[in-house]
């Protein structure tokens, strides 16, 4: 099992950029993914997730109306689209693959640093 983030970036506030998390070494639909930021100095802190089927996201209040958790199953892949970016949002971002789709984290990607400044 391998999960990899990518898109790292520095962005101005109120700037976009969109996450990528590939996986692979598992059947990608049938688990839901998950990303959650570590910010300098801070723990782990959910931020969104999306089931295998697409059919259900969720997301932390301090990024809802934000960003957007996608994902195409075909390449394996989820997206988290950031928009209206703040320097809050600085934080090297990880994502996870949830093993019974109840907030049990078993695999981690590496992690992409997000750094919002101007």
């Amino acid at each position: 099992v391998q999960l990899v983030a990518s898109g790292v970036g520095l962005v101005q506030p109120r700037g976009s950029l969109i996450l990528s998390c590939a996986a692979s070494g598992f059947t990608f639909g049938y688990f839901s993914i998950c990303w959650v930021p570590q910010a300098p100095g801070k723990g782990l802190e959910w931020v969104s997730d999306i089931n295998g089927d697409v059919t259900r996201t969720n997301y932390a209040d301090s990024v809802k109306g934000r960003f957007t958790i996608s994902r195409d199953n075909a390449k394996n892949t989820v997206y988290l689209q950031m928009n209206s970016l703040k320097p809050e949002d600085t934080a090297l971002y990880y994502c996870a693959r949830d093993l019974t789709g109840w907030g049990e984290y078993d695999y981690w990607g590496q992690g992409t640093q997000v750094t919002v400044s101007s």
